[in-house]
């Protein structure tokens, strides 16, 4: 891959830096920077990576909380052809040590130069992590080469070091691509960005806006839960698309049960990173009355797959269990059955796919096996495993039946907890719930829901029980249903955090 292809991104801002120096690139903090003030910042970051004389072999890292600084510092490593790994800021530092070190990273930069504070004390664990007894070897360059890489983001963790997923400039030139086409992204449109700078998402949000002469209202990270300043977010600065995880909308929702507020400049409303409610998806075109609404499947790994757009929401026509949809143009999906053969017709099965955009591989390359699988009986196509139980339907639109890692046995039968909660969701006065497996010496594993109920209404767990009751196999019943008022503990981009559940469940256990 050429060097020109790798600052595809970065060449495409500056030709709107040239065409439309003086239009909004960024909303930070009810401000509008410039697209020549972003090419300010980025120049600037650019100098200090110059003159930090850096490694030409080896990546960088990013330590970067969302700001206009930190959005100048990408598109300078963009712009110098720098492999870069963006974990999340929300990591331990010990954690980004082993991340940084894995990766091979020649310098450790924040939007304040290589050598401030925050990168300095970060680079002395980095050093620490490379030089312990069992620390691993540097893994880079990735698989197939590190010159075509760019982004590298990092999965989230949640069965232990999070996994580094280099991401190769082509794949983000294609998919941002597509992206601006799909949701008419030009001069002069508005997206929100909701999510961290270290999320996927952001590849639409941030950098298909950017490469398209767009301008970005950025959520600040440490209000992303006020629906009051996330509702004037979308009205003052008229976003015309929104992309989030369902607890934006939920917000949302709540304002305009409040004063009654609506949206009407937004066109695209998106909802991903997990499944709606039925009862949010239901309220949305009273908040948005002039968009059309989508669902997307995706991962970090093979970026956007799956998009679906809901028709007549407005005359009442809400799925109960929400489509992820039919693959993008250039996406192959595979429904696969126990057997390991592709499933043909209806039916359900572990979903694999093949998407333009996807990484060719973790950069810890002992961690493909079993999730980047080459098929023979394919062309020898590579698919990604997503570990995601789908059905197909007739039509051959999927929905999601739940995680393969989210099954347990209870009293010997199978059961998925996603399932259980989608179940316990349906419910018109549940706000959100987790359903976990409590270890169980009898039954295997018992069933715990935790269920945030709305305001003022009235909840208990015997109006819950019968509302299961007409739903759920008596083995899918939870043994305890908890209700609380307050939300949910949430993980960096607005998921429930259902090992955050547990082991505050696990810890009122041990009080008694």
């Amino acid at each position: 891959m050429s060097q020109t292809a790798i600052r595809s991104l970065a060449d495409h801002f500056l030709e709107h830096v040239q065409r439309q120096p003086d239009a909004p690139a960024l909303i930070w903090e009810g401000e509008p920077i410039s697209y020549r003030e972003l090419q300010d910042l980025c120049s600037s970051s650019f100098a200090e990576l110059q003159d930090a004389r850096l490694r030409e072999d080896r990546p960088v890292g990013i330590r970067a909380k969302k700001s206009p600084e930190a959005i100048g510092l990408i598109l300078a490593c963009l712009r110098a052809g720098r492999s870069f790994l963006l974990p999340s800021i929300e990591l331990a530092p010990e954690t980004l040590a082993q991340l940084f070190a894995q990766a091979g990273t020649s310098q450790v930069l924040s939007p304040h130069g290589p050598r401030s504070e925050s990168a300095a004390s970060l680079r002395a664990l980095v050093d620490d992590a490379r030089g312990a007894p069992d620390a691993p070897g540097s893994e880079w360059p990735p698989v197939g080469g590190g010159e075509d890489v760019t982004f590298m983001l990092t999965t989230s963790g949640s069965t232990g070091l999070p996994k580094i997923v280099p991401l190769t400039a082509s794949g983000v030139d294609a998919f941002t691509d597509w992206a601006a086409e799909q949701f008419e992204i030009a001069p002069g449109t508005v997206v929100a960005n909701y999510a961290p700078l270290n999320f996927d998402l952001c590849l639409l949000d941030i950098w298909t806006t950017l490469k398209h002469g767009g301008t970005v209202a950025m959520v600040d990270q440490d209000r992303a839960t006020q629906g009051a300043y996330l509702a004037d977010l979308v009205n003052d600065n008229q976003v015309n698309v929104l992309q989030a995880v369902p607890m934006l909308y939920r917000l949302l929702i709540d304002v305009n049960r409040e004063d009654g507020r609506t949206f009407p400049s937004v066109k695209h409303v998106i909802t991903t990173g997990d499944k709606i409610p039925a009862t949010s998806l239901a309220e949305l075109p009273k908040l948005f009355p002039r968009a059309r609404f989508y669902n997307i499947y995706g991962c970090t790994e093979t970026n956007d797959s799956l998009i679906h757009e809901f028709k007549g929401l407005a005359e009442g026509n809400v799925p109960s269990n929400v489509p992820v949809g039919q693959p993008i143009p250039g996406v192959i999906a595979r429904v696969q059955q126990e057997d390991g053969t592709a499933l043909e017709g209806p039916g359900t099965g572990e979903f694999m796919v093949w998407t333009p955009f996807q990484t060719r591989g973790y950069l810890k390359s002992s961690l493909n096996e079993g999730k980047f699988v080459t098929l023979a009986d394919d062309g020898g196509r590579t698919y990604y495993k997503s570990g995601d139980i789908v059905r197909r339907h007739e039509d051959g639109t999927l929905t999601l039946e739940g995680r393969a890692d989210f099954y347990v046995k209870v009293r010997g039968v199978r059961v998925s907890t996603q399932v259980v909660e989608q179940a316990i969701q349906e419910h018109p006065a549940v706000v959100e719930v987790a359903v976990i497996a409590v270890p169980d010496e009898l039954a295997g594993a018992r069933l715990h829901a935790q269920v945030r109920r709305e305001a003022d209404v009235k909840l208990n767990s015997l109006m819950l029980r019968q509302h299961c009751a007409t739903r759920l196999a008596r083995t899918e019943m939870p043994s305890t249903i908890e209700i609380v008022t307050e939300p949910l503990p949430k993980t960096s981009t607005g998921k429930v955090d259902r090992k955050a559940v547990a082991a505050a469940l696990e810890r009122s256990r041990a009080n008694g």
